[in-house]
């Protein structure tokens, strides 16, 4: 079935803004201003970018609002119909505390990775989490996964060891700040993280899914959630004062707020980047959420492969990392893994090749008897 011009532009927007919101988060990573202390340093706050993922998300929650007296005010119903803001209204916020939290975590965390190692890298490692996510599925939600799932999360495991290895082989590109030990630091944090992200997966699988929650109100009140914490955090974390390499800061302190807002204001660069981030998420997660609906989830998954695909293209392009080829073999292993265990075309795939060459056997089978008559045969 073909997509409509609608779903088209959905799934564009979802891998075009997708990618912008990794692609910016690196892009302020790699920009160096002048610091506090006068001194020109790349910026590393990434504190500072996950706070600024947040609001993007929790802007989720304002268009959710605007939404629902938008449709309210024509007093025909129509609330409780669109897809975006149907749904259960009548429910506590804080039930959403806990993933908003295993976001905060998980999004720091993987941005204090992003900070060490390269964007492709960062949003591959991102696909390690359907390992995580199943285990504790099986633990956690008294779920039995097929042979199929299985080894599918074998195919993904290989592929993380490939880019693993990829990484640990590289030279670290055009940047001198790529140490290897800087850039295993940041793919180990980034798996870490995928870890916190599965237990915030199911978690809300089996305590926010069957409240029929809409989605954008949701991802906004996570994003309220995490952006008030985490900014609350900002304080204590102007005084704790942390060794290499996280420390690249005048004041070596785990995040110094007041520095990311100096550097923003000599380098209008970062202010763009910013921006990107903050916007990018929220039309990221519009876009999601409507692809999931409009189309499947598992066309969202695909359209995601694709957004490494893009990241990893547009980081060799810029000269972000240099060219590997074992990140090729990586990606492939990721991708058959994720495909086998959310069970799209590879199983398809098969059964169709198995189908054409049975019916091409049959085929032959029913040829003309005088093509197919042994030699010796007489002729009547």
């Amino acid at each position: 079935m073909a997509w409509t011009k609608y779903q088209t532009i959905l799934a564009l927007t979802l891998v075009i803004t997708g990618s912008i919101n990794t692609l910016s988060t690196k892009w302020a990573d790699n920009i160096q201003s002048e610091s506090s202390d006068g001194q020109v340093r790349p910026f590393e706050h990434p504190f500072v970018q996950a706070c600024a993922m947040f609001m993007g998300e929790f802007l989720c929650l304002l268009t959710f609002k605007a939404l629902y007296y938008h449709f309210r005010r024509k007093n025909n119903g129509a609330e409780d119909r669109h897809d975006l803001v149907k749904g259960n209204r009548e429910f506590s916020p804080f039930i959403l505390f806990v993933p908003a939290m295993c976001d905060m975590i998980a999004t720091s965390i993987m941005y204090v990775g992003l900070n060490l190692t390269y964007a492709s890298s960062f949003q591959m490692l991102r696909g390690s989490v359907i390992i995580f996510v199943g285990i504790l599925s099986v633990a956690f939600l008294n779920r039995n996964l097929v042979s199929r799932e299985w080894i599918g999360i074998l195919f993904i495991i290989v592929g993380l060891a490939v880019v693993g290895l990829s990484d640990f082989m590289s030279n670290g590109g055009d940047n001198s700040s790529y140490s290897r030990n800087n850039v295993i630091t940041g793919d180990l944090l980034i798996i870490l993280a995928q870890i916190i992200t599965a237990v915030q997966m199911v978690y809300e699988e089996r305590y926010v899914a069957g409240l029929d929650i809409p989605a954008l109100q949701a991802v906004g009140w996570e994003g309220f959630f995490g952006f008030s914490v985490l900014g609350t955090l900002l304080i204590p974390m102007y005084f704790i004062t942390v060794g290499p390499p996280f420390n690249n800061n005048p004041r070596g302190v785990l995040e110094d707020v007041f520095d990311a807002l100096v550097q923003m204001k000599n380098n209008y660069q970062l202010v763009l980047a910013i921006m990107g981030t903050i916007v990018s998420i929220a039309f990221f997660n519009f876009a999601g959420i409507s692809v999931t609906k409009e189309i499947s989830a598992t066309t969202r998954m695909v359209l995601d492969s694709v957004r490494t695909l893009v990241i990893w293209m547009v980081s060799l392009m810029l000269s972000w990392q240099k060219f590997h080829y074992l990140q090729i073999f990586g990606f492939g292993g990721l991708l058959f893994g994720m495909c086998l265990y959310n069970n799209i075309l590879i199983l398809q795939t098969y059964d169709r090749i198995r189908n054409l060459y049975a019916r091409r056997r049959e085929n032959d089978g029913q040829s003309d008897p005088i093509v197919n008559r042994r030699a010796d045969e007489p002729d009547c």
